[in-house]
């Protein structure tokens, strides 16, 4: 198991958000968390990755309990995070804002050689790599954010809403580059409205209600779940 998450409780001031999350992801899983808004799915992620100290519970990350662990700790024990809403500098080159992704590390040399391989993963980054980022596309930014988080060598991605704003073009790009980069080794875990399209790309998902954890099982369970057609999928059945 490379994350457990344990009955957490986290809150902002007096208003308590998550109140009781339970969740785990095995090594090399792609695991998707779908509900309302403000079920706790990006609360979920920003406790994890130290913005927010859980008041209760544990989050235990390759053995090691990381619960109000400073961030830029748990960023070098293995987890990245590319945020709801664009962290892409726009008044820097993507190049630029690439060579920010590996900020906490030294060696320079590999750095440049996985930003070659990134290149090949991600084209549309060679080709704009010398452009400002405020000139590119929402679907280039997450291309970019994407990227750029694979520079700091997580075992664990945490995509918070990454399709959305999106055109249904790039929304499945940005889905084949999940599966692209689980197939490289990396565990991936996605909060996204796009309920459909995440569970479709799933292993497993969780969903999230008044910031409990209500519901778990593979994609296709979740999917094709009676109570989550309703609420989640306009009725519509989609796997038999």
């Amino acid at each position: 198991m490379l994350l457990k998450v344990k009955d957490i409780h986290a809150s902002y001031g007096k208003f308590e958000i998550l109140k009781g999350v339970t969740l785990h992801i095995d090594e090399g899983e792609i695991v998707c968390m779908i509900g309302p808004n403000g079920a706790g799915k990006s609360t979920v992620f920003r406790t994890i990755f130290g913005f927010l100290k859980p008041l209760k519970g544990e989050i235990v990350f390759k053995g090691e309990n990381i619960g109000g662990m400073a961030t830029h700790k748990v960023i070098r024990k293995g987890i990245s995070y590319m945020f709801q809403r664009s962290s892409v500098f726009p008044n820097m080159t993507v190049m630029e804002n690439m060579d920010m992704g590996a900020y906490i590390r030294d060696d320079k040399e590999q750095i440049q050689k996985d930003i070659e391989y990134l290149y090949k993963m991600f084209p549309i980054i060679k080709e704009r790599k010398n452009e400002m980022a405020k000139n590119l596309s929402g679907g280039q930014r997450q291309m970019v954010e994407m990227a750029r988080g694979l520079l700091l060598h997580p075992d664990l991605f945490l995509l918070d809403e990454p399709t959305a704003g999106l055109s249904p073009k790039f929304q499945n790009l940005v889905f084949k580059k999940i599966k692209e980069i689980n197939e490289n080794g990396i565990t991936v875990m996605i909060v996204e409205q796009n309920a459909r399209l995440a569970l479709k790309h799933s292993d497993r998902a969780y969903v999230l209600e008044k910031g409990k954890t209500i519901m778990e099982g593979s994609g296709v369970e979740i999917l094709n779940n009676p109570r989550v057609i309703q609420a989640y999928l306009g009725g519509k059945k989609v796997i038999k």
